[in-house]
């Protein structure tokens, strides 16, 4: 029997290579050019020939973007690009996902300084090109409703109609062929579908988060697994309607883009244990972190976000769950101080794929080790008691997996001449030696540090409205502020039913919307717990579309409602606040280090019945503070952690 991902691989690819040569049928354009690049590929051809080979099916298959074309070009090999015509259904791009994780599994396999051979896991990723997705949308008469969409009245109306038609659709005959034939080479091996549309992952434009990404179990008869497969392609296209994705594709300018979605398919790294399928190790790496969180850090060496089993849990802000985060050039260095601490912000469940019950789940860590699952906790966690503590310190600390971890974020930044962002799965061997699979690799928009803040000194009670010591994200800041929205830890949490603080997201959504513009004031935006949390317990549920315009965001720890920020290095609510340039701070009230002057919020007049009146009665909860004419300033500088709010 085989067990990993890593064996499975190696089988179906020759199993796939051999298939490929009986294959030349469709004798179209777009055929007779591959296989004339095959021919090419085989025999004696100049390295001129294969280069203009090369520029010329990167510009059909891989980007429009020069700068990944050049990229593309530098390291992407004529064979590189024939194995992923070998697993590609249908035509056109294969989108900025998809080429992100070709591009950075190329650098790194010609880095001579990593043994590939040994630390690499292999892939047999599908590609669905993006003309599926036009095909699938005219087959099914909506051309005409999409054409209605792009235009600035329909943009986000008719999203919505269109949206719910995307995900009851049917496919073209050829394309439901080609889907089942996948279907049969990946057999009952767990798979992931990925969005990776044109726009996505390229420089200055992440969509991290916004498009859907599904894992599947594929247990059952084909029929089953293909069912389960189409829905997913169907839910995958539907995520372009999201309202974040196209909010944010309005506030980039790109509402007018064509945006076509193409999609990897990826069989997920791991191994069977115990009726589960997962990795050791996952996640994000990154190779600049400008938001440190304690001056001695070197933003240069960078960051990962770790957790035990699938990496759903270091891209999303999860409600009680804590990644590690490692600052690599000090990695047992914690953003807290004591072992309590280490136990509470630590990571408690696992995602997990139950392949029994054909369903992905989340699993307390205790039960997994009740269970019987293999893990190895000598190297990811530390016993306390009769309890495991998941701390990945071992891990972290090791020469070994540190260096590696630097020299690939150095050696892919450097090739990109960008910071870079990854997501990647670690599995074990026996030996305590370890394999890495490179999943995704983007470009990522960075704030430096800035200039040095001259801190103001001997500010009173008075005319401080906060202050803080550390938990701060942006690099140093001195900035006016010109509105407050407010939104009272006491009062919310006092509300009676969560569809009343729904309400309350909606409203500050609401307020926000109507703060568009240049010439609007900075906006600093207070409330409970983690904002664009889906618990409504535990801070405000807001979409970050909702809140994508303030300058500044600030979380308030509230401990009876048991609201806690969290500091969310490398998720994607992290990425949108980089990309957006918003400014975090998390403020923890019972903190000596901590000062919220509340006899100034209550003081102000409250705007909320002027600006939103259909929430004016919520107003004992938001309030809405213009404070332009006092001229309020927030100050943090990164080498001292401090942090002031104040009134000059």
């Amino acid at each position: 029997p085989i067990s990993s991902s890593v064996d499975t691989v190696r089988i179906f690819s020759e199993i796939l290579k051999k298939e490929a040569k009986r294959a030349r049928r469709y004798l179209d354009y777009w055929e007779r050019l591959f296989m004339k690049a095959e021919d090419m590929e085989e025999g004696p051809t100049g390295s001129n020939e294969r280069k203009r080979m090369v520029e010329q099916l990167c510009r059909i298959i891989v980007a429009r973007d020069e700068k990944i074309l050049r990229l593309a070009k530098r390291y992407i090999s004529l064979r590189d690009i024939l194995d992923v015509k070998a697993r590609m259904i249908g035509t056109g791009f294969i989108g900025g996902k998809s080429v992100g994780m070709l591009i950075a599994r190329a650098i790194l396999l010609k880095d001579k300084g990593l043994d590939s051979k040994e630390l690499f896991e292999p892939h047999d990723s599908f590609y669905i090109g993006s003309d599926v997705f036009y095909a699938y949308v005219a087959e099914n008469g909506w051309w005409r409703l999409r054409m209605e969409q792009r235009t600035k009245d329909g943009y986000f109306d008719v999203a919505r109609t269109l949206k719910v038609k995307l995900i009851s659709g049917i496919f073209p005959e050829e394309i439901k062929e080609q889907f089942r034939q996948m279907i049969e080479y990946f057999g009952q091996s767990p798979i992931i579908v990925r969005s990776s549309s044109l726009l996505e992952d390229s420089y200055g434009n992440a969509f991290a988060g916004k498009y859907e990404s599904i894992f599947l179990v594929n247990q059952g008869t084909p029929e089953e697994r293909y069912t389960k497969f189409t829905d997913a392609v169907r839910r995958i296209y539907a995520s372009t309607m999201n309202e974040d994705a196209l909010s944010y594709r309005l506030q980039r300018g790109l509402d007018q883009a064509d945006e076509q979605m193409a999609l990897l398919v990826q069989r997920v790294s791991g191994s069977y244990r115990s009726g589960y399928f997962f990795p050791d190790v996952a996640r994000v790496g990154i190779s600049y972190n400008t938001f440190v969180w304690k001056s001695t850090i070197d933003p240069k060496a960078g960051m990962l976000r770790l957790v035990l089993g699938l990496g759903t849990r270091a891209v999303n802000r999860v409600e009680g769950d804590y990644p590690r985060i490692v600052a690599l050039d000090d990695p047992l260095l914690k953003a807290h101080a004591n072992m309590n601490d280490t136990r509470r912000f630590s990571q408690h469940d696992v995602d997990v794929l139950n392949v029994k019950d054909n369903v992905l789940e989340t699993i307390g860590l205790k039960d997994l080790i009740k269970n019987g699952v293999d893990i190895r906790l000598d190297l990811i966690a530390v016993k306390e008691s009769d309890t495991w503590i998941i701390t990945f310190d071992r891990l972290a600390s090791e020469n070994k997996f540190r260096n590696t971890m630097i020299r690939i974020l150095k050696t892919l930044e450097a090739a990109y001449e960008y910071p870079i962002d990854i997501e990647f799965t670690i599995n074990f061997r026996e030996d305590d030696e370890f394999r890495i699979n490179i999943l995704q690799c983007r470009p990522v928009q960075t704030k430096g540090l800035g200039r040095r803040v001259e801190m103001p000194s001997k500010i009173g009670k008075g005319k401080t409205l906060f202050r803080s010591t550390g938990n701060f994200l942006g690099g140093n800041i001195s900035q006016e502020i010109g509105r407050i929205i407010y939104v009272d830890p006491a009062e919310y949490a006092a509300l009676a039913s969560q569809s009343q603080k729904y309400d309350i997201a909606r409203a500050v959504g609401e307020i926000t919307r109507k703060m568009e513009g240049d010439k609007k004031p900075a906006v600093m935006l207070m409330g409970p717990g983690r904002w664009g949390t889906s618990t409504p317990s535990l801070g405000v549920p807001v979409s970050f579309a909702e809140i994508s315009n303030v300058a500044i965001l600030v979380e308030i720890a509230f401990a009876s409602a048991n609201a806690v920020p969290e500091l969310s290095f490398g998720t994607h609510f992290f990425q949108d606040l980089v990309e957006t340039g918003i400014f975090y701070l998390a403020l923890f009230p019972d903190s000596a280090d901590t000062y919220i002057n509340r006899t100034f919020f209550d003081s102000l007049p409250n705007t909320l019945k002027k600006i939103a009146p259909q929430y004016k009665k919520y107003g004992h909860v938001i309030k809405v503070l213009d404070i332009k004419n006092l001229k309020p300033r927030i100050a943090a500088d990164i080498v001292s952690q401090r942090l002031v709010c104040y009134k000059p």
